[in-house]
């Protein structure tokens, strides 16, 4: 089973590519202590990083958290959780969905190696941060429109995308960059200008897949957020409202993107990770 505090580094969860020898990789963080072949397994999270689908990589969520003493990664798993830090394929290599249908590839490999890993298949949750937030999302509410009987528990995003079809006209007025930018993020993802192809832009907004079956969400986003607005993350919690699911919706007051705040403090990523951490704790003892 597992040896104590041990990390992963670079397991390969799928190959892909037009000739199926491009590798996908993820980084493991397992807890300390041992799984006996007769327990249920340890909860799990999966994590998709940002970078605005263009660049990033697993294992970072950005300077302020990424200088903690500990990592969030290992913070989750010192409180009992196996961490997957999953890559994907970004939108200079392949447009939307090949990023959702890496991120389900990923929560599958999880699932199909829970024994392996001494995991609990029926406690595995999705987190994301900004461009990953957007993935988690999807992982959360669009799995079944996408082939795949078997959701998350649960879903973390810090400061997601998540209606792109409105998310240009709510930018702030000091915005550094908007969605209905020419050649902004989102229309290198989608692949199109948003405005001009509303359907497929909403086919990749998680919002569009909100139904009653959603699972648990804890939705965390800055005030003053000049990258995503943090309309994105209440359009989203108003919707699940609305349909019946179980919704978090913790605002950070002056926080922008990747947790920065006017006097360099990491206040808000730590607040936004103790909320996560706690969330994510809630949902494990209360499957």
């Amino acid at each position: 089973m597992m040896t104590d505090g041990r990390v992963l580094k670079g397991v390969e969860y799928a190959r892909t590519g037009d000739d199926g020898t491009r590798p996908l990789l993820l980084d493991l963080y397992l807890p300390a202590g041992h799984v006996t072949p007769d327990a249920e397994g340890r909860p799990a999270v999966v994590h998709f990083h940002g970078g605005g689908w263009r660049v990033g990589e697993r294992s970072s969520l950005g300077p302020v958290c990424d200088g903690f003493g500990l990592t969030p990664f290992e913070v989750l798993a010192e409180a009992g959780f196996v961490v997957a830090s999953a890559d994907y394929r970004l939108s200079d290599e392949a447009q939307f969905p090949a990023q959702l249908h890496d991120a389900l590839t990923a929560v599958d490999w999880l699932r199909d190696h829970a024994e392996e890993y001494g995991v609990d298949p029926r406690r595995i949750y999705a987190w994301g941060d900004s461009a990953g937030g957007h993935l988690a999302s999807l992982v959360g509410l669009a799995a079944a429109a996408y082939g795949k009987d078997s959701s998350v528990a649960a879903v973390a995003a810090w400061y997601p995308p998540t209606d792109l079809v409105h998310m240009g006209e709510q930018a702030l007025p000091n915005a550094v960059a908007r969605a209905s930018d020419p050649g902004s993020r989102e229309e290198l993802l989608v692949g199109t200008v948003l405005a001009e192809n509303p359907h497929k832009t909403a086919a990749a907004s998680p919002i569009s897949y909100v139904s009653p079956a959603a699972p648990p969400f804890l939705l965390i986003h800055g005030t003053a957020d000049r990258f995503v607005p943090a309309a994105q993350s209440q359009s989203l919690a108003s919707e699940l409202e609305k349909a019946g699911a179980d919704v978090e919706l913790l605002l950070i007051e002056d926080a922008d993107h990747m947790w920065q705040l006017p006097d360099g403090s990491p206040a808000a990523a730590e607040k936004a990770l103790a909320a996560t951490v706690s969330f994510f704790r809630h949902q494990a003892a209360h499957p």
